[in-house]
Formats: structure tokens, sequence, C-alpha cells
């Protein structure tokens, strides 16, 4: 993705790092894990509101061994995957900020299976500030922020299962599918399996209760969904009080003749993971994938 710099104003660090780009994305866009890593130890991350949208707040508050720092800032464009930009140039609502510091331009590609070529372009409202970002330690810090972010990148892909698939329909079509009461139980699940709604409200903070019945079996199910938008959806899984949650967070990225789906699992643990992968969740997965497919071009 090509960032032409402005060597007066743009700082930039640039890092192949040793994990999954699907890992390294949920790392940056999830206030559940971004703590982790986001600022150089022993500082901490203390709070964390990430809104991903054009206009969406992305505030962090940071822990300088004592000192509170608020950052307050939106988010400028968000491409699923692949690219985030955020500003401090504006707060939450499109309110200006008398002294803006910086724009901050991330940008994910693959080089190799599970290796990233991970880019981070910081932008200035000048060069004099600029100078002082860079005398601050900008390449320092930024660095090892990067070696944090890919150790738990690396940890993180460990419980992590990811699959995608191409489909031949607009990524609209895909979100009625996924949004419409009367659509998404039509499709979801594995082949020879079928659901029945108890509740459902297919909306960013609404849940959908159901059992999914199939092979003599029933399997009680609850996804609260954290995010229903037009191209990412998000909910936890959490039907059973006794277990862990799992998280499921799903792109929508239009393409030439319709849309990659990539949809990404996160599960407790390794063990979890390698639990998931003895029953073919991967599979599975792109079996309801396959069924979702099929429900949306014939729309």
């Amino acid at each position: 993705m090509s960032i032409e710099l402005d060597p007066d104003l743009d700082l930039e660090l640039v890092r192949d790092l040793n994990a999954p780009r699907a890992a390294l994305w949920t790392c940056w866009t999830d206030p559940q894990h971004l703590p982790h890593w986001f600022v150089p130890k022993p500082h901490k991350v203390v709070a964390c509101a990430l809104d991903l949208r054009a206009g969406g707040a992305c505030s962090t508050t940071f822990d300088l061994e004592g000192t509170i720092m608020e950052n307050n800032g939106v988010y400028l464009e968000v491409i699923p995957g692949e690219k985030l930009v955020f500003t401090d140039t504006y707060q939450a609502g499109w309110k200006p900020v008398a002294e803006p510091f910086m724009t901050a331009i991330i940008t994910l590609a693959d080089l190799a299976p599970g290796v990233t070529r991970y880019r981070a372009v910081v932008r200035h409202r000048s060069k004099a500030a600029a100078d002082q970002h860079r005398a601050m330690g900008f390449h320092d810090g930024w660095g090892t922020v990067a070696t944090q972010l890919e150790a738990y990148a690396q940890e993180l892909a460990a419980r992590q299962i990811t699959i995608s698939t191409q489909i031949a329909a607009h990524p609209a079509t895909i979100l009625r599918c996924w949004s419409d009461p009367a659509l998404l139980p039509r499709w979801f699940g594995p082949a020879g399996f079928s659901c029945v709604t108890k509740e459902i409200d297919l909306r960013a903070g609404g849940l959908w209760r159901f059992d999914m019945v199939g092979h003599g079996q029933t399997y009680p199910n609850r996804h609260r969904y954290t995010a229903m938008d037009a191209n990412r959806i998000a909910f936890v899984l959490d039907d059973d009080a006794q277990s862990p949650p799992m998280y499921a967070e799903l792109t929508l990225t239009a393409q030439a003749g319709g849309t990659l789906v990539t949809q990404t699992l996160t599960l407790p643990d390794a063990a979890a993971r390698a639990a998931a992968m003895g029953y073919q969740a991967d599979a599975r997965g792109l079996e309801t994938l396959g069924k979702l497919a099929a429900l949306a071009q014939s729309l």
C-alpha cells in the first residue's frame, strides 16, 4: 500500500514481524488485547475505547509510572486487516483539537505464511513537531512497541482459527444475511445443522440465543454482538457460564466479482484451539460460510 513520505513531516517504522496478519489486526483493533502491548513496559494502558469506523473514537489512557496521560482521537480510515489511520486532530464527533500532535497510518501486508510487513507512518503538522517526536525517541519507543506487539500476537495466534472464502455477492448482501433476523437462522451452522431461535437482536449490543440442532444433538448458543456494520461483524460466544468466552470477528472486503469474507475465532488458550481443531472447527466454519454463500447468491 503506497504512502508517499514527506521527510519534513513524517516519521516511519517498518518491521517484518513473525506473526500472522489476522492476529496483528486483532491486537490493534480489540480493546481487550491492545493494552497488553501498546506502550513500552513498565508503562501501562489503563483504559481503552476503540470505535472501529471513520469518525469513531480511538482513545487510550496511559499510566506512565504514576503519571496519567489521556490520548483522545478518532479513526480516519479503516480497511479491515490492512490499514488503520487515526489522529488526535479531532475528538469523537469531529470536534477539532486546538493543538494536535500527529496522525498515524498503520498498514499490514502478508510476506509469507505467518510473516507480516508492519509499517507505521506518523505524520505531523509541522517540521518542528516531527523533530520533537524524533527527539522524544520515536524510533526506540515505536520499535519497542513493535517488538511487544510481535510477541503478544504470536501468543494470540496460537489460540486463533482464521478461515476465509470468496463469495459472489456484494458486501451489503452479505451484511443483510447476518443482520436480518429472518435470514440468519436459515443458513448459520455447519452442514446438517439448523437453528432454533429463542431470542434475536442483530445489532451492536444485541444478542442471539438459539439451539443448534443436528445429528441427534442440541447445542445451546448465545452470541453477543459487539459490532455489526458495513465491513465488520464481531460477537462474543458465551453460552456456557462455566466456560471462558470465545470471540468471533468477520471482515467483509469488496473484491472484483464479490466479497472476501474472513473469519477469525479467538479461543481461551492454545489447548482450546487444539481441541477445536480436533473436531475440525475450520472445516465446519467453511461449511457454514458455504451456506452463507448459497443464500447470498440467491438473493
